[in-house]
Parts: structure tokens; sequence; C-alpha cells
């Protein structure tokens, strides 16, 4: 059984940065990508950032330049480095990540962190 957990997430006020992390850990798998997502209240998730196994990254227009996503395969972990944050960067983060086991590609969620910026 593959986890994905994430960690990170607080308060903060508009402005500041927190970093995300999520790891990844269970079954013997390998990595194609994992992402971040958020879900703000009334809102429908949506793609922050995401990275490739071998480090291509791709953002969201709205985070573009702000926050930054770097992978380490060794670890198995993606981190979220978020500045200047802004109030509607408020949501719950999840992470997710296409995995290959047994040659079978899944998709796995995280169960989602908390960020909160004051203004």
């Amino acid at each position: 059984q593959v986890q994905l957990v994430e960690s990170g997430g607080g308060l903060v006020q508009a402005g500041g940065s927190l970093r995300l992390s999520c790891a990844a850990s269970g079954s013997i798998f390998s990595i194609n990508d994992m992402g971040w997502y958020r879900q703000a209240p009334g809102k429908r998730r949506e793609l922050v950032a995401s990275i490739t196994s071998g480090g291509t990254p791709n953002y969201a227009d709205s985070v573009n330049g702000r926050f930054t996503i770097s992978i380490d395969n060794a670890q198995n972990t993606v981190y979220l480095q978020m500045n200047t944050l802004k109030p509607d960067d408020t949501a719950v983060y999840y992470c997710n990540s296409h995995l290959t086991i047994s040659r079978y590609k899944y998709l796995y969620w995280g169960q989602g962190t908390h960020v909160t910026v004051s203004s």
C-alpha cells in the first residue's frame, strides 16, 4: 500500500512564506511525477504545480514566480516553497503522484494540509 503524507501547512500573514512537503512511502514503486493541487472553500480543486521525476516543473499562472516545486527522488519527496503568499492562496493543499507499480500506472492522493493566509 502506497501512502502520500503532506506536512508544512499552517497560518501565515500575507507576504509570508511556507514550505510544504509530501513524502511517498509503501510498496516498491517508481515515481513518474508528483504535484500539488489546492481547493479553496466553495471552489473546484485546481493544479498549483507539478514536477516530473526528471525535474521538469509546471506551474499555474496564479503562482508562477512565487512558488517553487522541487523533487528529491532518493527520498520520494516533493516540496512546494511558497513565497509572497496572498489571502487568495488560502486552501487545502493536496499532494498527488503518478506511480508505476509492477508495470501499471496508478494515481495516489494525500489527505491534504491546510494553508491559511491572513490579510
